[in-house]
């Protein structure tokens, strides 16, 4: 059962229309049970979940999982509820846009999605709220947080099948030795937040549109590799 809507001092509130939408499927093929791999001895998927109950506007903490491990442990640090979806949106192709319109075709009354990936586990709830109420406050199709890439992506590469390098985009090999200060700064968005318009997704079919904020953050660490956890877990101790 959902919390009850609450009053949190504004005249016309809006924000009582939010909801924290957690994505948590069981396989992971980089690390086994990655959203619930233990990080200081609590799962990942619960750092998520404490960082949305933490917030002054998110009332209503909703996980999405194919497990029924998982939807236990969820419920067990605080989800409002579960929703069991079924395999078909649960594997390593299953797209956000598929397991979000599964979300609502259950849940229809919430205008904004706080969208909360358990990958990124460390979060300031300060950060977390002022990107709420900006997205809240503005008119915006959506927001993703970003950081500053340590690398701009003009400087990347692909390798052809012939093992050649191949420079991203449209320039020469030089223009990568080229100083980093003449190279336009890039950004990664780092699974702190994304909010989207719940009229939007069921609208125009997808979730960002095109008016879709950058809100910059400091760096995130975003667990994708047994790599990335280990260098985590050792920096918080």
């Amino acid at each position: 059962m959902l919390r009850k809507n609450y009053d949190i001092g504004k005249k016309n509130n809006k924000f009582h229309s939010i909801v924290a939408f957690i994505p948590a499927r069981s396989g992971s093929k980089s690390i086994k049970n990655k959203n619930i791999r233990l990080l200081k001895g609590k799962p990942l998927l619960a750092w998520s979940i404490e960082s949305c109950i933490k917030s002054k506007f998110i009332k209503d903490i909703i996980v999405s999982t194919d497990s029924k491990k998982y939807e236990k442990i969820a419920k067990k640090y605080g989800a409002t509820s579960v929703i069991l979806r079924p395999k078909k949106i649960s594997g390593d192709k299953s797209t956000d846009l598929e397991i979000i319109n599964h979300f609502l075709t259950q849940y229809k009354d919430f205008k904004y999605i706080a969208h909360v990936r358990p990958t990124t586990p460390i979060r300031d709830i300060k950060i977390f709220d002022k990107a709420i109420n900006f997205f809240i406050r503005n008119n915006y199709s959506s927001l993703r947080t970003v950081h500053e890439m340590a690398e701009s992506a003009y400087k990347t590469f692909e390798i052809t099948k012939n093992s050649l390098l191949k420079p991203v985009g449209k320039k020469k090999l030089d223009y990568h030795s080229v100083p980093r200060q003449l190279i336009k700064k890039t950004y990664a968005a780092n699974g702190l937040l994304d909010i989207y318009r719940s009229e939007h997704i069921l609208k125009k079919k997808n979730l960002f549109g095109k008016r879709s904020y950058a809100f910059k953050t400091k760096f995130a660490h975003e667990i994708d590799s047994l790599e990335q956890f280990k260098v985590l877990k050792n920096m918080i101790g």
